[in-house]
């Protein structure tokens, strides 16, 4: 039976998710088959229940990386830090082989390689070590962005957000990371000189203007990292880089985590690493234009 997988969000069209993971099972000689498919808020309870033994996991965005909380048997430890999960697998038990499902019981297992991605995006720059991290913005990414962080051993980490009010969550997520921190209007924090050496950008696409940049400038050689990545470069990453910084484009968050959701779907582990996982990593920056 073709073993089958999708990413799963509300929109979809634009992910770039088929395309890493295609070129990864290529070289893997895996004949399995990836998709996107849109599904929105409250839907993805039942998508799980209409789908056959062919399906072996799922790839979540925004909405669906809190909703699956609710779904999961179990999760691995980024998942919980977070509270959000955007990798799930499935594995049915009991029954017969032929059973259509009826008899054979669904187990949901959640991972959030986000975190993964973030780290090993900016080791790729030579980041594996930041006391302190700026992070835009104050959603779910954020969260993983703060575990990241802490990954990096981060003693303090600053958030600057539109609605520093709504910054609960994330600081709920720190607390528990074990990381001191501070949040800050995102207007003050592009107001002057950045000087964290890291800054995570979480923001969506298109959300700064020109006129939101007119009084900041990184510390000279520090490292943006902008999970925005369409269209690139982001006004934010112009101007980091117009200022002296040096900035990350989103999609290498995209294709580390991508991995990882491969070495999953392949190994069970998100740390397991593939059969020439060089070539596999290779392949797949290709596939979105990054080599």
């Amino acid at each position: 039976m073709n073993s089958r997988f999708a990413v799963l969000g509300s929109p979809i069209a634009h992910s770039k998710s088929p395309a890493l993971h295609a070129a990864a099972y290529e070289v893997l000689g895996l004949d399995w088959t990836y998709s996107r498919v849109d599904v929105a808020t409250g839907q993805l309870s039942d998508f799980l229940l209409g789908l056959d033994e062919s399906w072996r996991g799922l790839s979540l965005t925004m909405p669906l990386k809190e909703e699956a909380l609710a779904l999961i048997d179990s999760a691995d430890v980024q998942t919980m830090l977070t509270g959000a999960a955007n990798t799930i697998t499935l594995t049915r038990t009991g029954g017969t082989d032929g059973d259509a499902g009826g008899g054979r019981t669904l187990s949901v297992q959640g991972f959030n390689t986000d975190v993964a991605g973030i780290v090993d995006a900016l080791a790729d720059t030579g980041i594996s070590r930041s006391s302190e991290v700026l992070i835009l913005g104050a959603g779910a990414t954020a969260r993983s962005a703060v575990v990241a962080a802490a990954e990096l051993g981060a003693e303090h980490v600053t958030i600057a957000a539109r609605s520093p009010e709504k910054a609960e969550k994330v600081t709920a997520v720190a607390a528990n990371a074990g990381v001191a921190i501070s949040v800050v209007w995102l207007a003050d924090a592009l107001a002057h000189e950045v000087d964290a050496p890291v800054t995570i950008s979480t923001l969506p696409g298109g959300s700064l203007s020109e006129a939101d940049l007119e009084g900041f400038a990184p510390t000279p050689g520090a490292i943006l990292l902008d999970v925005a990545y369409e269209p690139w470069p982001s006004i934010l990453a112009a101007g980091w880089r117009a200022r002296g910084g040096v900035e990350v484009s989103g999609l290498w968050m995209l294709a580390h985590q991508a991995l990882a959701q491969v070495r999953i779907f392949v190994t069970g582990d998100p740390q397991l690493r593939l059969p020439d996982e060089p070539a596999v990593f290779a392949a797949m920056t290709r596939a979105v234009g990054l080599t």
